[in-house]
């Protein structure tokens, strides 16, 4: 990983713009008024799950370097550094780096991918691990092999006179987060232990967490892999790489403490779960989860850590613009214990969810004597520094009454308590330079022509009426690049992940096609789209016959003969282009 993929992977692009421009969630996506017009309707379009952002009314967009280019001014290299200030990323490092210094992330992937396969092959021969994986655990042998399950032998130096073989060094290893310092020298950090990979969105191994398998009071159930410059608790979520296709599909997303729940819980066929470091759900695992939906459920524990967890991510999911909401297991089973007993009541579980404050409240009723005022003093302690928190203020007038209703006291005083309850400093909004005057024309030509290439792209079935479109009739490199990719890969199925992968130069493009296809085409027939990208192609065409004539015109003034009936033919030659393209429509 790079400066820029640092900075990118530790700034979400919704906080970033949100600095410039007023965000409301819309589905997967945030919606805001457009900061280059004076429009009155939201056209201004974020996507925390592709990076992106589209402004629909002026054709601009890409990703939150490009915005801080536009709306500060900056050339790229000044709107890398204004963000890496902002991510807290010393961009000397990886210029280090760059010079043979400092830890080499992509040695580091490699070291940690053959440690995977080092102890997938010690989990193949030990008796006691593929006993607890497959007898008592009950995971098959293809969960095993998904998720990647090991063992991690017990006799000390296993992986290090391993990986030394392979020609890795020390600090290496000591930067992979995979050995232990002792008098004696380099030790394996994990010991006789059920090897659980964990892996980045993309899937690469950046640590493990590693389980016990024997009773020994006198050591921890788990260890994870320490903080490392791949692997970050606060920042990790378990099973994302595994989980992203559910959550989509399913538009939510199930949180819960374990990785083997989550394991569990994938064998059983609800693939949108995943897990965070036990109970601690951090701003950062919110806003990586926001990217793929805005309801996140959790499924703790309700002891006090999953009960504290909850209050403290009430506050951070209004912050976000997320629903959260409580799963409550029947009987107080873990995931796991549910699964193993009944699969199906885990399904049915996952839909009875309810609303985080809801439960939270709840809860605490049934704890506290709600007559007495020493309970109603202590279920508004408990409440009131939640609800000050929320960020809309209809959902905390909505509360305040609910705890006005449940300790039967009034709103004043409930208002006047709210009032001393600490809140945290309102969001400033960025004062933004003076931005030139956008040419209204232009825009619209871009609009059309990203417009045209979304149709193509995302529809195959429309590409013929691209043919007569020539390369020069389009005004940007990335628009001709992806028609040559397109002319030359016909049968390509226009998923924009697919493209990203064999049009790496054109990602944030055609990830900002993709979006406007969501936006604007998806729910239109057939016979629609063939109407509009017919639309489309005659604008290009009569766009770029007007301009040849004009430059036709200029040429006869000053054409001999010969030349003057060669521009004629070609003049015709558009005549025939122009009456083909009208009544193709």
């Amino acid at each position: 990983m790079d400066g820029i993929e640092e900075v990118k992977a530790r700034l979400s692009i919704e906080d970033v713009i949100s600095e410039y421009v007023q965000l409301k969630r819309a589905g997967r996506n945030f919606k805001g008024l457009s900061p280059f017009t004076s429009e009155r309707t939201p056209s201004f379009v974020v996507s925390p799950e592709k990076q992106i952002w589209h402004d629909f009314s002026s054709g601009k967009g890409g990703n939150m370097f490009s915005f801080v280019m536009e709306m500060e001014g900056l050339d790229f290299k000044g709107a890398l550094e204004h963000l890496a200030r902002k991510a807290g990323v010393d961009l000397d490092r990886y210029r280090t780096h760059s010079r043979g210094g400092g830890p080499n992330k992509e040695r580091l992937h490699e070291l940690l991918e053959l440690a995977t396969k080092f102890y997938q092959v010690q989990f193949s021969n030990n008796r006691v691990a593929l006993a607890y994986v497959f007898k008592k655990r009950q995971f098959t042998k293809e969960t095993a092999l998904a998720w990647r399950l090991g063992y991690s032998p017990n006799n000390g130096t296993a992986l290090v006179d391993f990986l030394k073989t392979r020609g890795f060094t020390a600090d290496e290893m000591r930067q992979a987060g995979v050995t232990s310092q002792r008098r004696t020298g380099l030790w394996d950090m994990f010991r006789g232990r059920l090897m659980v990979p964990l892996c980045d969105p993309q899937g690469r191994v950046i640590g493990f967490t590693a389980r016990l398998l024997t009773d020994d009071k006198n050591a921890p159930k788990y260890i994870n892999t320490p903080q490392t410059v791949l692997y970050d608790k606060s920042r990790h979520v378990f099973g994302l790489h595994h989980a992203k296709e559910g959550i989509r599909k399913s538009k939510f997303v199930v949180v819960t403490e374990g990785n083997l729940d989550v394991i569990a819980s994938h064998q059983a066929g609800v693939k949108q779960t995943i897990a965070v470091a036990g109970t601690a759900l951090t701003e950062q695992h919110l806003k990586a989860l926001s990217r793929f939906t805005g309801d996140i459920r959790l499924c703790f524990d309700a002891d006090r850590a999953g009960v504290a967890a909850t209050e403290r991510a009430i506050p951070l999911a209004g912050k976000i613009g997320v629903s959260l909401s409580v799963i409550d297991i029947p009987s107080g089973k873990d995931p796991d214990e549910l699964i193993r007993h009944d699969p199906a009541v885990w399904h049915e579980t996952i839909t009875k969810h309810r609303y985080a404050l809801d439960w939270l409240m709840d809860r605490y009723a049934r704890q506290l004597d709600l007559t007495s005022a020493q309970g109603k003093r202590e279920y508004s302690d408990i409440l009131l520094p939640i609800v000050r928190r929320l960020s809309d203020p209809v959902e905390q007038d909505h509360y305040m009454a609910a705890i006005a209703a449940a300790t039967d006291t009034s709103r004043q005083a409930l208002t006047a308590k709210l009032e001393k309850t600490p809140a945290d400093a309102p969001k400033i909004v960025r004062q933004r330079r003076e931005l030139p005057p956008i040419d209204k024309q232009s825009a619209e030509d871009a609009k059309a022509e990203e417009h045209f290439m979304t149709l193509l792209l995302m529809q195959p079935l429309l590409r013929p009426y691209a043919a007569p479109i020539e390369l020069e009739m389009l005004g940007r490199d990335e628009s001709r690049q992806l028609l040559l990719f397109l002319r030359e890969h016909p049968d390509f199925a226009g998923r924009p992940s697919d493209a990203i992968d064999l049009l790496r130069p054109l990602a944030d493009y055609v990830k900002i096609l993709g979006l406007q296809y969501e936006e604007l085409y998806q729910d239109l027939d057939s016979t629609e789209l063939q109407y509009e990208v017919a639309r489309l192609a005659a604008r290009h065409i009569e766009k770029y016959v007007k301009q040849q004539k004009v430059a036709l015109a200029a040429q006869l003034e000053t054409a001999d003969e010969a030349t003057t009936q060669a521009l004629l033919t070609r003049a015709a030659q558009l005549d025939a282009l122009l009456r083909q393209t009208k009544g193709g429509i």
